[in-house]
């Protein structure tokens, strides 16, 4: 199957030109850099809303488009979840305590291209049990991305995940994926985060997508806010993610959003 902007898979998958690559590692480093940059201003008694702020500061600094102020009615350069919050946490003046840990998520366009990527922080001492979701959640991501090389399929890297993070004892988010991007914000496909080896379309040279497990100390079920945007943990447990967008390559993948300064993880660096 063809449309006009190229290959795609008769799953709806856009299949990019090597060409693309570039122009996709130029969106996710200034993606990766901004949240490399927020860092410092991530501290107990700082409000949510500042850090978004800034963060739209730096997007315009950088010369890009912030991706998500106007989407569907969003008005925010960032989404910030703090703590129990799953994702899609709105920015606003709640101020940050010590020991809070809060996920960060930026999408920039450059150039026409979206660089799409969110980590943890934490805003003080961080708890043992707190580090270790941080951790897992990384690591579960990480397992995703080795499962990607052509030939595998996306049902391998839900599968990643899954064992993974159920063999610690955690759950894995099955409300929210990850999703298709390249010159558009979402696409197909959709990647779960949960699934069975073997399953789902089979990976191919040139699709760009997300991976980006969202992981809860207790159970797996969310609810949305009445803002129709913020989703919870139902049992009020902690939850963490980390997103990486990336690209299929005749190894591998290929990550566009690394950090430039090697600050992924909150303890790294």
């Amino acid at each position: 199957m063809y449309d006009k902007n190229g290959r795609v898979t008769r799953e709806g998958i856009h299949l990019h030109e090597p060409g693309d690559f570039a122009g996709m590692h130029r969106a996710g480093r200034v993606a990766a850099q901004i949240l490399d940059d927020i860092a410092p201003h991530v501290f107990p008694g700082q409000s949510t809303g500042e850090i978004d702020r800034l963060i739209n500061q730096m997007v315009e600094d950088h010369g890009a488009t912030s991706a998500t102020i106007g989407y569907r009615g969003y008005q925010h350069a960032s989404c910030i979840s703090v703590n129990h919050v799953v994702c899609h946490g709105i920015p606003g003046p709640k101020t940050l305590k010590d020991g809070d840990i809060l996920n960060i998520d930026v999408t920039v366009i450059v150039d026409g291209w979206f660089g799409d990527t969110s980590r943890m922080y934490v805003a003080g001492a961080l708890s043992r049990k707190a580090e270790r979701l941080i951790q897992v959640t990384h690591d579960a991501l990480m397992q995703g991305i080795e499962a990607v090389r052509p030939g595998n399929t996306f049902g391998d890297i839900g599968y990643a995940i899954q064992t993974y993070v159920e063999a610690q004892r955690m759950s894995v988010v099955r409300d929210f994926c990850g999703h298709g991007l390249g010159r558009v914000f979402h696409s197909p496909p959709n990647v779960l985060h949960y699934g069975r080896p073997g399953r789902e379309a089979v990976l191919a040279e040139g699709m760009f997508f997300t991976i980006e497990p969202m992981v809860n100390l207790g159970r797996p079920e969310t609810k949305v806010l009445a803002d129709d945007w913020t989703a919870v943990t139902r049992d009020k447990s902690l939850s963490a993610q980390f997103e990486h967008s990336i690209g299929v390559t005749a190894q591998g993948a290929e990550i566009f959003t690394l950090s430039p300064a090697g600050k992924f993880h909150p303890t790294y660096g």
